[in-house]
């Protein structure tokens, strides 16, 4: 069973590489990808190496996971055998649970309180069992665990406000129209990003390794002001020198942060992917050497080397999956927009009403400090933050000073919390520090603060989430191995192998962004010409039309045979058709701004068709969601006469909307009458059913919640309908003026 034990382990340990470099290590290529520093097989090639330095020197790491949140004197070789497969069981069991309900989660935070939870449930193993008289205290090294919480939650903080403060006095003094200030004095402000880069990675990242002289480690702890300097110095000279022969500098410090958040990253997370496995590997071979005290795993107390091919081995594992990884690329694409200067970034969720109150209050608080700034002061300060127009900027997300920032931000504090052994969320940090410099740069408009605000909140909600369920899952099912025994290792086992199967071959598990790859189709056509633009613009209306068709008929079937499953299925697709709609508002814009003097009179036409697609999806959303509120509420169905009605209107709303779809598809419009005519008696048909549904609750009554639904589904059908039919006539006269 130990062998068991360890091949499970090393085997989870490989999945959790992947996983974990698909979610978490494209952190560190968002700056690159972002400003588009290079061609994405140059980042991806110093990314890579960087990893691989990082790997080979991330040792001290390693004993957070052996001794970092427990005394590991005070379990046997069994039972820490159990701790650590219980640990990263229910790793897996959280994942595919946070990964279900879309819930953010943090490797780090999991790897923290999923060895606290399962350390606590031996602790009470044998407390319970009457195996020692010691204290749950003498398990738990509390004051250690705390620390590192501490650690995860101040960095958060520390992150955003690094990344806020270095981006303003960065943009203060470059503005966005850099190019001919930074000529002159940009090799000093390269340099100075250079050297802390160079600084905390070489020299505190990697202090625990041979691969620096004693004498110059020395020399640099006792004079570190002055080893600063000369790195300022030193790198400045060297940029200035390429920047003479015409080279790109922010591009090689972009690229160097590239390598240093890599290298950080590496050297910081590795411990969340094979750091418990490794230490179960650890213990394997202790338990099987001569001389080995099975009643007490004090060994895990001193201070590990690894191996240095299991690192390489791991090292190779996250190259090859970022190189692989197509999901890690989609994940690079939502957090580019998200942190992107553009007006259009996200509005993809509800702002809620906290962030509304920090909104006012900060609009407030700005208000005040512009009353007692001298109006020149003021003006001068808007001047250098005043951003460049949309044709300027071009397609990158944001500039090359920025990236600049965020790599050198976040590099630093990772590499600090390396040092100090303090294993810092990567996942939060360099979102954090992109948020930070995102203010600052005044990306965070009137248009976006509230959801960038709801998105941070999100953020440092499910790091809470995320520990709560750690700590109260690894509780659990360690709890079931320690009284389970073999037959309890081995079923946990088995489900977990399904889960994983489930969450990465699962036929669901397909292109789950139809909507968001649509709207970047559109951003990216409507660059081009007009005659593109309709004809993208036109097929994204028929695809919309269609959408709402199956989902109405899909939900009102449903609500007929009372089918929970289906109404849930289709409440979250029209969740997400009414997300994408809003989007599109915000998609549209760079289009107007490009249109020609002789294009001014389409433009309207537009924003016509987005506001009632919009109009459209939000009538369907308030027909989904009550339905299944409806039926997982376990209230009365619907009656025979009221399903018979609503066939009959769901025939009606399916026929027009075939015609509709026919017509957008053609862009033939000879049949607008025809369907117009279908309207109106669709309409009569809607006031016929009411008065009918009026006299039988004169008559018979009925359920009250029946008769609720019954009536919100004829008044959401009718005003679906009716956009439905002013989205065509737009789009008719769009085409004609086309």
């Amino acid at each position: 069973m130990d062998l068991f034990i360890v091949i499970t382990l090393a085997l989870l340990a490989v999945m959790g590489i992947v996983v974990g470099v698909s979610n978490d290590a494209v952190n560190f290529l968002n700056s690159a990808f972002g400003s588009k520093a290079a061609s994405k097989r140059i980042i991806l090639t110093i990314a890579g190496c960087g990893v691989m330095v990082g790997v080979m020197t991330s040792s001290g790491m390693m004993d957070v996971a052996r001794s970092g949140v427990f005394y590991p004197n005070m379990f046997s070789y069994q039972e820490i055998m159990i701790l650590f497969l219980g640990m990263m069981l229910s790793n897996i069991i959280l994942l595919d649970i946070y990964n279900s309900l879309g819930l953010p989660t943090s490797t780090t935070v999991s790897l923290v309180f999923g060895l606290l939870g399962s350390a606590m449930a031996l602790a009470l193993y044998n407390i319970w069992g009457g195996y020692t008289t010691a204290d749950l205290g003498d398990f738990i090294n509390s004051g250690n665990a705390l620390a590192i919480v501490s650690g995860i939650l101040i960095s958060v903080v520390l992150a955003f406000f690094t990344g806020h403060l270095l981006m303003y006095i960065s943009r203060f003094i470059f503005s966005f129209r850099y190019h001919k200030l930074f000529n002159r004095y940009g090799a000093l402000w390269c340099g100075v990003t250079m050297a802390g880069i160079i600084y905390f990675t070489v020299f505190k990242g990697l202090k625990s390794t041979t691969l620096i002289p004693e004498v110059l480690k020395e020399f640099v702890n006792e004079n570190t002001g002055l080893s600063l300097l000369i790195l300022w110095a030193g790198s400045s000279l060297l940029l200035w020198v390429l920047q003479r022969c015409k080279v790109n500098i922010l591009r090689v410090s972009i690229l160097a942060g590239t390598f240093s958040l890599a290298l950080a990253f590496a050297g910081n997370d590795l411990v969340n992917f094979i750091g418990v496995p490794y230490a179960g590997y650890d213990s394997y071979m202790y338990a099987h050497s001569e001389g080995a005290d099975l009643s007490s795993m004090v060994a895990l107390s001193n201070p590990t080397k690894a191996n240095f091919w299991i690192m390489c081995a791991a090292g190779l594992v996250m190259v090859v999956t970022l190189f692989t990884s197509k999901k890690a690329l989609r994940v690079i694409e939502t957090e580019r927009a998200l942190s992107s200067q553009s007006e259009s970034a996200p509005t993809n969720s509800d702002a809620s009403p906290v962030s509304r109150g920090i909104v006012r209050g900060v609009r407030h608080m700005n208000d005040a400090l512009a009353a007692i700034t001298p109006k020149s002061l003021r003006e001068f300060i808007n001047h250098r933050f005043e951003q460049l127009p949309e044709e300027e900027r071009g397609d990158v997300n944001y500039d090359l000073i920025r990236a600049t920032v965020n790599l050198t931000a976040a590099a630093i504090l990772i590499s600090v919390g390396t040092q100090l052994k303090l294993p810092l969320s990567t996942t939060y940090v360099v979102f954090m520090v992109s948020m930070g410099s995102s203010l600052a740069d005044r990306a965070w408009g009137r248009e976006s603060a509230v959801y960038r605000i709801t998105g941070v909140m999100t953020v440092i909600t499910g790091w809470f989430v995320t520990a709560l369920g750690g700590f109260i899952i690894a509780l659990g099912v360690t709890l079931l191995l320690a009284y389970g025994g073999k037959v309890a290792i081995v079923c946990v086992t088995i489900l977990c192998v399904f889960l994983i199967v489930k969450s990465n071959f699962s036929k669901k598990k397909k292109e789950k962004s139809t909507e968001a790859s649509a709207v970047a189709k559109l951003g990216d056509t409507l660059k081009k010409s007009p005659e593109e633009a309709l004809m993208t613009y036109t097929e994204l209306v028929c695809s919309s039309m269609e959408k709402v068709t199956v989902i109405y008929d899909r939900t009102i079937v449903a609500v007929f045979k009372e089918n929970r499953k289906v109404l849930r299925d289709m409440v979250r697709e029209a969740e997400e058709f009414y997300q994408y709609t809003r989007q599109q508002k915000y998609e549209i814009m760079p289009l107007l701004r490009s249109l020609e003097d002789s294009e001014i009179s389409t433009g309207h036409y537009y924003v016509q068709v987005v506001d009632y697609i919009s109009e459209t999806s939000k009538a369907l959303l308030h027909i989904a969601r009550p339905c299944y509120k409806h039926v997982d509420n376990n209230h009365t169905g619907l009656s025979k006469e009221q399903v018979y009605d609503l066939k009959r209107i769901n025939d009606r709303v399916e026929d027009i909307f075939g015609d509709i779809n026919t017509m957008l598809r053609t862009r033939s419009f000879e049949n607008m009458e025809m369907v117009l005519n279908k309207r109106d008696k669709m309409f009569d048909l809607i006031d016929e059913v009411m008065q009918n549904q009026l006299r039988r609750l004169r008559d018979t009554g009925g359920s009250s919640s029946a008769n609720m639904l019954f009536f919100n589904i004829l008044t959401e059908t009718k005003t679906m309908v009716l956009h439905s039919r002013n989205i065509m006539k737009s789009l008719e006269h769009f085409v004609d003026l086309s």
